[in-house]
């Protein structure tokens, strides 16, 4: 990657977060100068994505509109430190999305009155847990919006909620082996084991078209669905809804008009009663997954991404 005078330039940067260092891209406009005040958005990924994939396709996308953006890699995952590795928690993943606005808002140019919050996936879900409470965001958009607790607790589309007990007591277990120094994950995938034909078998669109995207077709060496079996007993027991109505700024939900997971995005904008300026943007003809890299969708959610931080930043 080589950064170009006059176009969008992309700095790695690291931070220490809770005394982790976390491994970030900064996107600074065409024609940056320091001296002037730029709008600025944080881009927090999806589940088991990392920082070279959506996240910093839709972070270089805003560059190109004008703003300061910043995406990293989550703690304990991607290029970002924290053992044992792929910690999937909400406490830490809410954090992240702080330690972000923490950086960027003392990044030189960036106006910090003027900071909006874009949360991809399983990174949308966190991004509204971050904005119940941290008043430095006066705009939040999500896209493909997934609510980590309620599919780790309920199943995907509800289709586990008769072996939640059961789940909980794995989770329990995986803890104790974890103390006696064996970590025990949930969400292996082999990619490399992965065949066109064992992906067509998968019934639901996120997960069959998930495995094509971070499996084959975007796929990254740091990028992986597993996480540690004893997080489920922190996202099992947490919820992207819980206190959604303390949301009091502008709130923007993208999602495919086909996606499967079209019902998270629907819920979060029932429940988030604290904000008047609140919308479901529904992408005519995408599911979830294409909205993450199909160019005639991610260019109708930039678009509206333009108008909302445009009006709101």
């Amino acid at each position: 990657m080589e950064n170009v005078k006059g176009k969008v330039n992309i700095h790695p940067v690291t931070y220490t977060l809770n005394g982790l260092k976390i491994a970030a891209n900064v996107y600074t406009p065409a024609e940056y100068d320091a001296s002037k005040k730029y709008p600025a958005v944080v881009v927090a990924h999806p589940n088991g994505g990392v920082k070279e994939q959506v996240a910093g396709l839709y972070a270089q996308r805003l560059a190109e509109l004008g703003y300061i953006t910043i995406t990293a890699d989550a703690s304990y995952q991607g290029a970002s430190e924290g053992t044992p590795r792929n910690v999937d928690k909400p406490y830490f993943r809410t954090l992240d999305i702080q330690g972000m606005a923490d950086f960027i808002s003392a990044y030189p140019g960036v106006d910090a009155d003027r900071l909006g919050a874009l949360g991809i996936c399983g990174g949308g879900g966190y991004t509204l847990n971050a904005v119940k409470s941290d008043k430095r965001f006066k705009a939040v958009a999500t896209l493909s919006m997934f609510n980590s607790g309620q599919v780790r607790r309920n199943g995907y589309m509800n289709t586990q909620l008769d072996s939640i007990q059961t789940r909980l007591k794995e989770a329990s277990d995986a803890r104790v082996k974890e103390l006696a120094g064996e970590v025990v994950y949930s969400g292996n995938v082999d990619f490399d084991a992965l065949t066109d034909e064992s992906i067509s078998k998968i019934p639901t669109d996120l997960y069959r078209e998930g495995m094509m995207y971070y499996g084959k077709t975007h796929r990254h060496p740091n990028s992986t669905f597993r996480y540690t079996t004893s997080s489920l007993m922190d996202l099992m027991r947490w919820d992207a809804m819980d206190n959604i109505e303390l949301i009091n700024v502008p709130l923007l939900l993208m999602a495919g008009e086909k996606a499967d997971s079209l019902y998270m995005s629907e819920e979060a904008l029932q429940k988030a009663t604290g904000t008047k300026d609140k919308e479901l943007f529904k992408i005519p003809g995408a599911t979830h997954i294409q909205t993450y890299f199909v160019p005639e969708y991610v260019d109708q959610a930039v678009s509206k991404l333009k108008d909302f931080y445009g009006r709101t930043l």
